[in-house]
């Protein structure tokens, strides 16, 4: 559309033109934050801040090699330790970026330092989730230009739904509540993006033993293409997979079965360890990044 201010948005598969990220030295900020923090947001062990501003670089790199765009949110009071995963604080569309409110207490700063940010460097802001509604960014998934899926669990409720809904109004054909399950519970990140990644058009990737059986028909029946994640690869976030355009994606180290079901399916998989920055903390290259702009 010719209006649109951030074209290409309202997709998860066209190429990455830019991107917006947060470097562990400016969400971690040092080890003893780290080792202040880690516990209280439940992380599966304590991050070494070497190894991940190691892993962090090693990243960038291989992002910078399809040659995006790539801007960098700055360090922040009002932040933590998971603002390292920027996608969940706001969510992407033509018209701007819209605000999310954290389900999870620990990161209600997050969205107004985004939105400082946007004030700061230019970016269009749409509009914001407001209380009592709660709406992260990993729980919003564009099926394509016109069709926005969003994962209705513990960080994003029915109001913050209805508050998405509204906003995208204009934008959006088909509007689908996924609902989640309890799964690990409320401490537990599970995000609908934890359950599927769109890899191309056309194409998901997912593991279907925690998605309702409703969704798994409608999403067949509309011709799509899912490549199942095996059980044994879900818990090192094997699901988790970031589309870069061009039929490649980028995903976690350690799921080699995963790996080879995308290459099968005509992909080409480049893989960063992230035994630190992704594992640790439960955050794949999806919740690493938020994409602004493809095409």
């Amino acid at each position: 559309m010719s209006d649109d201010l951030c074209p290409g948005a309202q997709s998860e598969v066209a190429a990455v033109r830019s991107l917006l990220l947060k470097h562990p030295r400016d969400a971690w900020l040092g080890q003893d934050n780290v080792s202040t923090q880690w516990r209280a947001l439940n992380y599966a062990a304590e991050p070494d801040f070497g190894r991940a501003m190691a892993e962090y670089d090693a990243f960038v790199e291989l992002l910078r090699t399809t040659g995006p765009d790539i801007r960098f949110l700055p360090a922040d009071p009002r932040t933590g330790l998971d603002s390292l995963y920027v996608r969940d604080a706001a969510v992407a569309t033509s018209r701007g970026l819209i605000l999310g409110r954290m389900g999870k207490e620990l990161r209600s700063g997050e969205p107004e330092a985004v939105r400082e940010y946007c004030a700061r460097s230019g970016l269009p802001v749409l509009g914001a989730v407001e209380a009592p509604g709660t709406l992260e960014g990993g729980d919003v998934v564009w099926l394509d230009e016109r069709t926005l899926l969003v994962g209705r669990g513990y960080r994003t409720n029915a109001d913050g739904i209805r508050q998405l809904h509204t906003l995208t109004a204009g934008l959006v054909d088909e509007f689908i509540e996924v609902p989640l399950p309890h799964w690990r519970g409320p401490g537990d990140v599970l995000h609908l993006m934890s359950l599927l990644s769109p890899v191309e058009p056309r194409t998901l990737l997912v593991y279907p033993p925690l998605l309702p059986v409703p969704f798994l028909d409608w999403l067949r029946n509309r011709g799509l293409r899912l490549l199942n994640v095996p059980d044994e690869e879900f818990d090192s976030l094997g699901c988790n997979v970031l589309a870069l355009g061009s039929r490649a994606c980028i995903a976690l180290g350690g799921n080699p079965r995963t790996r080879k079901i995308l290459e099968s399916a005509g992909l080409e998989v480049l893989v960063y360890a992230g035994h630190e920055i992704s594992f640790k903390g439960a955050g794949g290259p999806t919740c690493l990044t938020r994409p602004l702009v493809r095409e």
